[in-house]
Order: structure tokens, then sequence, then C-alpha cells
């Protein structure tokens, strides 16, 4: 009697695989017919998709990927002929064909029984996937315009995977496909903007040597291995945004900032002066060394480096900031040490000392306001603290109130 169960059991999973089987055939025969029933051939290819019997099979991934490849030429013809048409589900079926084909390639490439490899999938869903790439793109801008990063993603993203698939090896994309480096820079920013690190990672890479978009790609791979945790390859691709890009501040001062964060004064001092002997010229460079001695504090080499830098660039707000800061700082350092005992001899001479530092102090913040007008954190409590220790009444309330 068991052996009768037993023999059952086998028929009925021996019928239950051949249902898959045919049901992929029928998805295949469904979506070949003039009017296809779409719905229908999802929901039957959906089914041997998962099917352990059928899921391994070649065909049943190239049947998925054939439903999505008619299903947006339907959607065509329906513009062709000037009707209504989805094309939303353009895209959809553009980006869900990939996938498929993918897949199938991946399993048409194992070796037969005799370890050889018969792939008759690879040309034709090829130029499939080269004639659906435009909707790729087309999907990422639609979603990127909605602020729908993740769903941006996928399409920018598979825009570049296929041109890295051995389906479109002999396309040579990644030399001939001048639109990729734009569109694998939007891929990372749609990542970055869902924090996707690795996928910036990524996708920024295909984009660093772009004349428009290079030094920004360069930026976000930094910024990806920074939050990836990787120091040594976030410190490594500072150092070649820096080669790459020497005008562009953010890996300059990307790299004083470390080092100065992590007391590498020396490195960092090094770094600058190799900067400037390259670069003479720029007052950003010149700003960052006084930024090192200021952060040293050693205040009248770092007040000589960014009068320095303000002559190269008189509009520097960062540096007229940073000037005024230094001279309050050695204000309060003389008070410390001045006399506060009003019948001392020197008490009124210490007391013209320490207002001279709020002298000074005063055009560094009123310029920076000058230059820099709406960036108020680098010179509202500033002007402040000078117009309240100068006695300066009407320029102080103006002030406060904005304050």
């Amino acid at each position: 009697m068991k052996k009768v169960f037993f023999s059952l059991a086998m028929l009925l999973v021996a019928g239950m695989a051949f249902a898959q089987v045919k049901n992929v055939k029928e998805a295949k025969a469904i979506a070949n017919e003039m009017n296809p029933d779409f719905a229908k051939a999802e929901g039957l290819i959906n089914a041997a998709l998962v099917d352990p019997e059928t899921k391994d099979d070649a065909e049943t991934w190239y049947v998925a990927g054939l439903i999505q490849k008619k299903r947006s030429e339907k959607e065509m013809e329906k513009a062709y002929l000037r009707k209504p048409y989805d094309t939303v589900q353009v895209y959809k079926s553009a980006l869900e064909m990939c996938k498929f084909f993918i897949k199938c390639d991946e399993l048409a490439q194992q070796p037969n029984e005799k370890g050889k490899i018969k792939n008759k999938y690879r040309k034709p869903n090829g130029s499939a996937i080269m004639a659906e790439r435009g909707n790729l793109i087309n999907g990422g801008i639609y979603y990127y315009n909605q602020n729908n990063n993740k769903e941006a993603l996928s399409y920018f993203g598979m825009y570049v995977d296929v041109a890295e698939n051995p389906m479109l090896a002999d396309q040579n994309l990644l030399k001939t496909d001048t639109v990729l480096p734009q569109i694998a820079y939007y891929a990372s920013l749609a990542a970055n903007n869902v924090e996707d690190f690795a996928s910036v990672k990524k996708y920024a890479t295909f984009a660093k040597d772009d004349k428009e978009f290079g030094q920004t790609a360069m930026q976000l791979i930094s910024t990806a291995l920074k939050n990836l945790g990787d120091t040594e390859a976030w410190i490594a691709s500072l150092k070649e945004g820096l080669n790459k890009y020497p005008q562009y501040t953010f890996f300059f001062g990307s790299l004083i900032d470390y080092y100065n964060n992590n007391n590498k004064f020396d490195e960092a001092m090094s770094f600058a002066d190799n900067m400037i002997a390259n670069n003479p010229d720029n007052a950003f460079f010149i700003y960052v060394k006084g930024y090192l001695f200021h952060n040293m504090k050693q205040y009248d080499n770092a007040i000589k480096y960014y009068k320095e830098a303000i002559a190269k660039d008189a509009k520097l707000a960062e540096a007229y900031s940073n000037l005024g800061l230094i001279y309050c700082i050695q204000a309060q350092e003389f008070s410390e040490k001045a006399t506060a005992d009003i019948n001392d001899p020197k008490y009124n001479e210490d007391q013209e000392t320490l207002r001279n530092f709020y002298v000074l102090a005063k055009p560094c913040y009123e310029e920076c306001r000058k230059v820099a007008p709406e960036r108020k954190e680098l010179w509202l409590s500033g002007l402040q603290r000078v117009y309240y220790l100068l006695n300066m009444e009407k320029e102080l309330q103006e002030i406060e109130t904005m304050m």
C-alpha cells in the first residue's frame, strides 16, 4: 500500500512540473498573439518563475522578458496610431524586460551535460535591450522628477549595468556611449538621496572623468566612502579628486579638515605648502594655511595668511570672518591678563589695548557682511559682540533686531 501511495505522489509531482512547463509555453503563445491577454500571460509566467521545476530554466526567464517586450510594443503601436497609451507601462516593461533577459542569459551560459554552452538567447535579447535603453533613461527621469529616487535609481542604474553586460559586449558601450557618464551621475545622485552609498560609489565611478559632471561625481564618491567607513579609501579618493580637479575646493578642504581634526598639523601644513607652490594665486589654498595656523593658535601667522588670502580674493568671506574672530580671541586672552583694578596705573592702558582688538575686528566682520550678506553665521554674532563692547548703540540695535 505504501508503494502505491509513493508512486501516486511521484505522479503528482511530475504532473505539477509538467503543468509549469505547459504554463511557460502557453504564456509564450499568448504573448505572440495579435491581441495578447498580458494579465493572463504574466499570471502564468510568474508562477513558473518561482516553481522549483522551471525557475532555473533559461526559457522561463526568456518568456518573462518576451511578455514585457511585447507589452511595450503594443503600447508603442497605440502611440504610432495616435491613440492614448501608457508611457509609465512602457518604462516599467523596459526595466522588467532587462531584468528577465539578464537572468535568462546567466542561466543560458551554464554548460549542458556535455560541458558545452549553447546560448541561443544572447544575440536577440541583447538587441532587444539595446532598443529599450532609451526608455530606461525616460523612466529614470520620470521618477527622478517625482522625487522617487529609489525608482529613479533602478532605471538609471540598469542603463549603466546593461552597458557592462556580456549581451552587449560587442557594442563597447563604456567607450561609445557618450550619454552613459551623465546617466551614471544621475544614478549616483538618486542613490545619494536615499543614502545607498554602495550604489553612489558604484555609479559615480563611471562619471568621474566626465568634463561636466566629473568633479561632483568624485565628491559623491568621497562622501560615499566616508559614510561607508572606509577611511583609507576616502583619503585616497580625496587625493585623486584633488589631482584631477585642483581648483575644486571640496577635496583640498576635506583633506585639510581631516589632518586638522586628527592633529596631523605637520602633514596638513606640508600639503598646504605644496598646493600653494603649485597654485600661488589660489586664495583658498592660502586661506587654508591661515586656517591651520589659526587652529594651532599661532594667531600672528594666521592673521598674515588671512590677509594675504583677502589680497588675492577680496570676496573671500571666510577669511574676513576668521580674521575678526582671531582679534576677538586675542582680546579675550588679553583681558584675562589685564589688570582689573581701576586704581592701577596700567588700567587705562590695558583697556585701550583691549578696545583696539575690537576696533580691528569691526571692519573684518563688516566687510564679511558686505561680501556675504546672506551668510549671517559668519558675521552676525561677531558684529553683535563688537558693537556691544565698543558702545555702538545704533549699530547694536540693528544687529539685535536681526538676531
